[in-house]
């Protein structure tokens, strides 16, 4: 799929994974569309890079809407869909007073899994009315799931649960969108420099890099958004769950 021209949605782009890709698309042409529940953040990035900063809870189908109306109004209409929304709220099974509050799982299964399963199916249907490109081509989606999905940690529940489930659609979406020439493929970051890791000390953040085999750091959003890129433009990709973790298996803790 070629980036030129195309509508681009972009969903929790105002900050770090989904930042990224937001400036990398219109870096190389596309229309982009930052759909983040912060909105004055999601508004002031779309100044910087001439894009559209909207509202947008992806569980709320008129929000995700709007952001997929306003991505249409590219010179070639929605073409790419990348859905980065997530939380990362650490809760274990049992906590110190018995079964932790099942709302806890709720919230984060509820946007990290249904979340993207909402977005997915909005943009997927208007993506399969658009005018197929010179390869045929009518549109790319790529979702964000995680490494936890493989090794996830204790206290990591609801979050590798969601981000299995990720990784659990991915193909039999990509089957069945494979009729409307549309691609799905979902990435499953390691450990990168977003906002989820910021708020940890600066030591607790290098003995984090220090585990990953090679390179022995934290990931950076850039070589997440060089992957989107790379995944948007080769054809041959789809249907595919791609780590992207430095070789990295999580420990137990």
């Amino acid at each position: 799929m070629e980036i030129e021209g195309a509508g681009a949605v972009v969903f929790g782009g105002a900050s770090g994974l989904g930042e990224a890709t937001a400036r990398r698309l219109a870096a190389e042409g596309a229309h982009v569309v930052i759909a983040d529940l912060t909105e004055d953040r999601a508004e002031a990035l779309a100044s910087e890079i001439g894009g559209v900063g909207v509202r947008c809870d992806v569980l709320d189908e008129a929000s995700v809407l709007a952001a997929i109306a306003a991505a249409k109004e590219a010179p070639r209409g929605l073409r790419i869909s990348v859905v980065c929304a997530g939380l990362g709220t650490p809760a274990k099974l049992l906590g110190r007073d018995g079964p932790t509050p099942f709302s806890k799982f709720e919230s984060v299964i509820g946007v990290n899994l249904l979340g993207t399963i909402n977005a997915l199916r909005l943009a997927a249907g208007e993506l399969s009315g658009n005018e197929p490109d010179e390869a045929g081509e009518r549109g790319v989606c790529v979702q964000t799931a995680s490494i936890a999905a493989y090794d996830g940690q204790i206290g990591q529940v609801a979050y590798a649960a969601s981000k299995g489930g990720v990784v659990g659609l991915t193909l039999p979406i990509a089957r069945e969108l494979a009729a409307h020439a549309i691609r799905v493929v979902t990435i499953a970051p390691g450990l990168f420099e977003t906002p989820m890791l910021a708020g940890l000390p600066q030591k607790a953040q290098d003995a984090l890099g220090a585990s990953v085999p090679y390179p022995a750091r934290l990931g950076k959003p850039d070589e997440y958004a060089d992957l989107v890129e790379h995944i948007v433009t080769n054809r041959m990709l789809n249907g595919e769950v791609i780590r992207l973790d430095g070789a990295l298996r999580m420990a137990p803790r």
